[in-house]
Order: C-alpha cells, then sequence, then structure tokens
C-alpha cells in the first residue's frame, strides 16, 4: 500500500512530469493556448502513457536489454497511430487544432521515460498505475497552464470545448471579461514560457512552506546530560 501511495504522489507531485522532470516541454509549451487544447493534448498523452506502460510490462522479460528502446518505440507508436486515427475520427477540430503535436508523441521524453525507467523493472497493475498517475499530473500542469493563458490572453476560460465533448459543450465556455483585443503576449510563445516559470516558481514556493512547516513541527530531542558525582567517583 506504500508503493502505491509513493507511485500516486510522486506522479501528481513530487516528481510532477511538467513541472519537476521538465519532459514533455515542447507540446506542453506549444499547444496550451486554451484549456480545451491542453485537455485534449494531455488525454492523448495519458492514454498513450496507460497502454504503453502496461506493453511494456507485459513483455519485459522476452525483450533482450540491446533491443529495448527500439521495441519500446514501436509499442508506442502503435498507440499513438490508435489515438491519432480515433481523434482524426471523433474530434477532428481538435485534431486539426493540435496538428503535428499528436504525432509527436512518439517522442515524448515523459513516455520512453517511464516505459524505460519504471514499466519495464514493475508489474503490469504498477506499471499502469505509475502511467495513469504520470499522465494525470502532465494533464493537470497543461489544463493550468492552458487556462492562466486563455483567460489572460482572451478573458474566457473552456472556449472551444465543443471540439473535444460535441456541440454540448458550448455551454461550457466562461467569458470572465471582455477584451478590445487579444493578449497576444500570453496567447503566443512567450507566454507560455513566462506561465510555466510561475508554475514552477509556485510549486517550489509550496514546497519551501510545506517543508519549513514540517521542521518547525517535529520535536526536536535533547541529549539528557550524564552527571558524575563524587560518590560515583570513589566506588
Amino acid at each position: 500500500m506504500s508503493e502505491v501511495k509513493e507511485v500516486i504522489w510522486q506522479g501528481l507531485w513530487k516528481n510532477n512530469p511538467g513541472l519537476v522532470q521538465l519532459l514533455g516541454l515542447c507540446p506542453l509549451l506549444a499547444v496550451t493556448a486554451s484549456v480545451t487544447n491542453g485537455l485534449g493534448l494531455g488525454l492523448a498523452t495519458l492514454l498513450v502513457l496507460v497502454g504503453s506502460n502496461i506493453s511494456v510490462a507485459v513483455v519485459r522479460n522476452w525483450v533482450p536489454s540491446e533491443i529495448r528502446i527500439p521495441v519500446f518505440v514501436m509499442i508506442i507508436a502503435a498507440y499513438v497511430t490508435c489515438i491519432q486515427l480515433l481523434m482524426n475520427a471523433y474530434t477532428y477540430g481538435l485534431y486539426q487544432s493540435l496538428g503535428i503535436f499528436i504525432p509527436l508523441i512518439v517522442t515524448n521524453c515523459v513516455i520512453i521515460g517511464r516505459a524505460e525507467a519504471y514499466a519495464s523493472k514493475n508489474s503490469v497493475p504498477m506499471a499502469a498505475l505509475d502511467g495513469l498517475m504520470m499522465g494525470v499530473g502532465f494533464t493537470l500542469v497543461l489544463v493550468v497552464l492552458g487556462g492562466l493563458r486563455e483567460l489572460l490572453g482572451q478573458g474566457t476560460l473552456f472556449d472551444g470545448m465543443e471540439m473535444l465533448l460535441g456541440s454540448w459543450a458550448h455551454a461550457l465556455r466562461i467569458e470572465v471579461f471582455q477584451v478590445d483585443s487579444h493578449f497576444l503576449l500570453a496567447i503566443l510563445a512567450p507566454g507560455a514560457f513566462l506561465g510555466m516559470g510561475l508554475l514552477i516558481a509556485l510549486k517550489n514556493l509550496i514546497d519551501a512552506h510545506v517543508e519549513k512547516r514540517l521542521k518547525q513541527n517535529t520535536p526536536v530531542m535533547k541529549a539528557e546530560r550524564a552527571r558524575v558525582t563524587a560518590n560515583q567517583t570513589q566506588s
């Protein structure tokens, strides 16, 4: 049970692939101009992570170490192809919006890294849990960064969500404030770097605050002094 909790904590916070490992930054920074784009790419990455981790854990004892990386890449590519075809069929607008970054999931360091570092050394259930938690952690970073940039750039949240969830999702759009013209700094690449830096700084501040509180609440054990009396010395 402790191992399960550790895997969950590692994926969601302590070793988050986006905020700590800083892996997969290319798609993370490129497509997070809105919540919809971030959520779409995050879910695609999550599904590939879970599927590839399970497959790698299943075949790990039959794959020679000399060719394990090419085999892992082939497994990942198979899952990415399935996700790409499904998005092309059912979420075509989002598929066009994400563009080249869907097939580029094949080379995402998060997926290859988890396959090599964890799935190839652990059982199928634990590999699936690791893929799920790392995928959820990565998706949360995408969604938060996308929401921050969308809010600052055009004053809305969940704009275009119908591309992912269907026509009923038009009702999810929230217009926080009206703008005469979009704030391009937030929408374009510089906004992605600035927003990512703010998220990393916020996480570091939270970690430092929690560590400080733990140190304050931890009692300090004082060593007792041993007294040597004259009677004890004579005896």
